[in-house]
């Protein structure tokens, strides 16, 4: 199915017509819909499936919130909007919006009460000893690298990852109680809607869109805008192949059906402009359990390249973008345990030499980096990359084993970060910057907060903060 946009004289009449409309029922799209309804806007909110939740559903269900929430406080932990700023400024890739940082740092506490006010839950006890969702119904867990260097000297650790009550995955829970937010609001849903095209004026403003239900084309007339919710593209090979070509060696694609890029080429064909298409999310649990993180976590040339205390994504994503996904976590019989997550033993051998050989890396580089990682894990120290102290220990007792951290046998779960250009309010922009007129998006359809270096929770409270912003903007035309 083909999405571009229509000429608004090809449209014969309209189906419906309302003052927002919103593309998309996952996070970003209930967000979106609450807000704009609440401010006494007329919504629509279209879904392409028969109901709500799309990858939101599917997620661990952690949102990534702090400055001193209202959990956080509860729990212990003191944390203020400047460190979470300068931790997100510090980790989130290499040209983050500041703006819709401080923005997001500054409301979080706000966010945080606004979630819950929504009906989602969250019990008031912290969990540690995972990097994301907890087997437990526990509230809060660290789900980034804030403890990790460079980080911990660059602002206050505080673990920010606020899940819902529920064990395990929590997705399923945040978008039943955010979906019922939106059935309670003024705002409509059309469910088995999928978006084709925008309607488009001749001068550049968006008017309206056309839906597909069950092979019959709707004209939808949107009085003051247009949202787009639509996710992001990890499931569209073409875009993939032609963006970020690695993220393609992944062996899990984190999304729902949706998640094709279908609402991105919707914004591009109205004239918009789109930003980090290259980035993704790469995330390579080697170290689950925490006791792994003692190993060290070498390259096809044998060395290391990363402090192994580092989060699971910035792990994933080290791996697959700087070192073509070629990567081994080598283990003593000390430090050996069972991991968490389905791994191969690559090789097994009595010395490092041993293991070498097996790996088939370069002659002498693992002893090399063993023998210097060893000398220095003497003292408790890691010069190289800094690895906390309580994670430093000389690799010293056979026999030694190596994890299999590659592509091709190891977990790299994968989702797109790059999409349209928007401004803090959600406006759509175009290539120059300039916002288009009717044309707002939210989500991982947008280049959100994170362009890189992600920590877990990022999507749900960009998605649900930005939409949010997005359908005031939208419902104040």
């Amino acid at each position: 199915m083909t999405t571009g946009v229509r000429d608004p004289r090809e449209i014969a009449h309209w189906d419906d017509e309302v003052d927002v409309l919103v593309v998309g029922l996952g996070a970003a799209g209930a967000a979106a819909a609450v807000e704009a309804a609440c401010a006494g806007a007329e919504t629509l909110v279209l879904e392409r499936a028969g109901g709500g939740g799309g990858t939101s559903a599917m997620s661990g269900g952690v949102l990534y919130l702090g400055g001193g929430t209202a959990l956080q406080k509860t729990c212990g932990f003191e944390d203020t909007p400047d460190a979470m700023f300068r931790y997100l400024m510090a980790s989130c890739g290499e040209s983050p919006d500041e703006a819709k940082l401080r923005l997001y740092c500054e409301g979080s506490v706000e966010h945080y009460a606004w979630i819950v006010a929504q009906g989602v839950p969250f019990k008031a006890v912290f969990y540690d000893g995972c990097s994301g969702e907890p087997p437990t119904d526990d509230g809060l867990v660290w789900s980034g690298s804030e403890r990790a260097y460079p980080f911990r000297d660059i602002a206050a650790p505080a673990p920010r990852g606020h899940v819902p009550r529920m064990e395990h995955q929590t997705g399923p829970l945040l978008m039943q109680k955010l979906c019922a937010a939106v059935a309670s609001s003024p705002a409509r849903s059309a469910l088995n809607h999928r978006c084709v095209a925008l309607v488009q004026e001749p001068d550049g403003s968006v008017i309206g869109a056309v839906a597909e239900t069950f092979g019959e084309e709707r004209a939808l007339r949107a009085r003051r805008g247009v949202i787009l919710t639509t996710g992001g593209f990890i499931h569209d090979d073409a875009m993939i192949a032609a963006h970020a070509p690695l993220v393609g060696k992944c062996n899990i694609r984190v999304g729902a059906e949706g998640d094709d890029g279908s609402g991105i080429r919707l914004g591009v064909a109205a004239g918009a402009g789109t930003l980090h298409m290259d980035a993704a999310s790469i995330s390579l649990p080697a170290t689950q359990p925490w006791g792994l993180k003692r190993g060290v976590l070498v390259n096809a040339q044998g060395q290391r390249f990363i402090n192994e205390d580092a989060y699971y994504g910035r792990l994933g994503e080290w791996a697959l973008f700087r070192h073509g996904g070629r990567a081994w976590l080598v283990v003593d019989d000390e430090v050996f345990e069972k991991p968490d997550y389905p791994r191969e033993v690559a090789a097994v051998g009595e010395t490092p030499a041993d293991l070498e050989r097996e790996l088939r890396l370069p002659p002498g580089s693992l002893e090399a980096t063993l023998a210097l990682y060893n000398r220095h894990a003497e003292r408790g120290e890691d010069p190289l990359f800094h690895k906390a102290e309580s994670y430093v220990k000389p690799l010293t007792r056979p026999p030694y084993g190596a994890f299999d951290c590659t592509t091709e046998n190891s977990i790299y779960a994968a989702f797109t970060l790059g999409g349209l250009a928007t401004d803090p309010d959600g406006r759509v922009l175009d290539p120059e910057g300039r916002p288009l007129p009717g044309l707002f998006a939210a989500g991982r359809a947008t280049s959100g907060l994170s362009v890189g270096g992600y920590s877990s929770g990022l999507s749900l409270g960009d998605a649900t903060f930005f939409g949010r912003r997005a359908g005031r903007c939208a419902a104040t035309g």
